[in-house]
């Protein structure tokens, strides 16, 4: 069934409750029996799914923060087209199954409108067979690492191509051209490792070595003997959670001082508030958003920060997701307006015709001043930041720019509007030195 066709909520409506576990459900094991518990005339139902307990905690409790500030705003203000946002909020505890188990929950017994769920890739692809089996409008808000083509997921987190794209350049050209990477050891990080090679390859740079790194490992010593063996001018880090976090406390100790880019710390763990200098001396994160970015609509008496720390004044941080979730809400919130409806057909048509925040009719991303939704690859093109932590761990802005997303609409030519798929690409389908 094409969305085009009937929307799921117009099937609820129509065929009741007991039809639908065959339909959004595909069998009893796909969810079981679904009870209709569509938005009421003057509310809709939004899911977040964020990690608040287990290894993602960290990076996750403020992605499930943001949304609330902003489901809170949006609710005082009127909320969405005269409705008031109720939520289905659980922690799916860094858990896979349990994010499985709870998305069926969302869609097939909730009836959410919209849903933010997951913090790892690992975690997209376990539900992303869920979400298109039942048509279920899903924004994911991590920056990850790029080549989701899928008619009902808007990847508005920044993609690898975006973030290294940003942070690479830079430092070849600070540094010099040689470079030594080292990748948390799933999908995220062996992909973003493809595209350090491609990045390479377009700078004239050279990756020395490459190595993966369970998430369960926290002990870093044999790969900082092989990173001064190597010499490089630079390390690209991927690394992500809880364990790999030792790397930077390890890596100061033994007196290794080379540059450090990456796209995952600081940003989202906040290493530079949480570790004793110098851990993260000399770290160049390419991002979105940090707490620390210097704009108007971030710093000012009554911005961002101010009013997430007025909502949650025990929080440790603002991270590059809770922003992501933050304006993506926003986003939704004009897209249901412009198509005067919750229905989630008419909504991911209304968000494909490309929506923007920072005009007249919806507020400035902290990120940056305006920042647009690209409709035909449901990404978004950011602001993107080159933030560097000197040796007391203080942050600057050293470099910044709008970077579109590149990789789907200019090299895939993905196209949702025309040509729905659900699809990810990967760099190897495309660049010879990814191989």
């Amino acid at each position: 069934m094409s969305r085009q066709s009937v929307s799921r909520r117009q099937f609820l409506g129509a065929s009741g409750a007991a039809v639908v576990a065959g339909l959004a459900g595909c069998s009893a094991g796909e969810g079981g029996t679904s009870t209709d518990t569509a938005s009421s005339a003057d509310t809709l139902k939004i899911g977040v799914l964020e990690d608040q307990s287990g290894n993602f905690a960290l990076v996750g409790d403020p992605k499930a923060k943001a949304s609330m500030l902003a489901i809170e705003e949006i609710n005082a203000n009127g909320g969405i087209d005269g409705k008031q946002i109720e939520t289905f909020q659980r922690d799916p505890q860094s858990d896979n199954q349990r994010y499985q188990e709870l998305t069926r929950t969302a869609i097939n017994e909730e009836n959410v409108d919209a849903l933010w769920a997951g913090y790892s890739s690992a975690t997209r692809e376990a539900i992303r067979p869920i979400i298109d089996r039942n048509e279920q409008l899903y924004f994911y808000t991590t920056q990850y690492e790029g080549g989701v083509c899928d008619e009902f997921t808007f990847a508005v987190g920044p993609t690898a191509r975006q973030q290294l794209g940003i942070v690479l350049p830079y430092l070849v050209e600070e540094f010099g051209p040689d470079i030594y990477t080292i990748a948390a050891d799933y999908n995220f990080g062996q992909l973003s490792a493809d595209w350090v090679k491609v990045l390479a390859n377009e700078n004239d740079a050279n990756v020395l070595g490459e190595e993966f790194i369970p998430l369960s490992e926290s002990s870093f010593g044999s790969t900082i003997n092989r990173i001064q063996e190597q010499d490089p001018d630079f390390v690209m880090s991927m690394l992500v959670g809880a364990n790999h976090t030792s790397f930077y406390e390890q890596k100061a100790s033994a007196g290794l001082d080379v540059p450090i880019g990456t796209s995952t710390a600081m940003a989202q763990g906040y290493e530079h508030r949480r570790l004793d200098p110098p851990a993260m001396a000399n770290i160049y994160a390419g991002v979105n958003y940090m707490e620390e970015v210097p704009t108007d609509s971030n710093t000012r008496d009554g911005g961002f920060v101010d009013r997430y720390f007025e909502m949650y004044p025990d929080a440790p941080y603002l991270n590059e997701e809770a922003e992501t979730n933050y304006f993506s809400t926003y986003m939704y919130k004009k897209a249901v307006e412009q198509a005067g409806t919750t229905e989630q057909p008419e909504v991911i048509d209304a968000l494909e015709s490309g929506i923007e925040l920072g005009t007249e009719e919806a507020p400035e991303a902290p990120e940056g001043e305006t920042i647009s939704l690209d409709g035909a690859t449901h990404h978004v093109d950011h602001h993107m930041w080159i933030m560097r932590a000197d040796e007391e761990h203080n942050v600057e802005a050293v470099e910044n720019r709008q970077i579109p997303e590149q990789f789907l609409s200019e090299t895939v030519g993905c196209n949702l509007p025309e040509n729905p798929e659900q699809t990810q690409y990967t760099p190897v389908d495309y660049y010879e030195e990814a191989e």
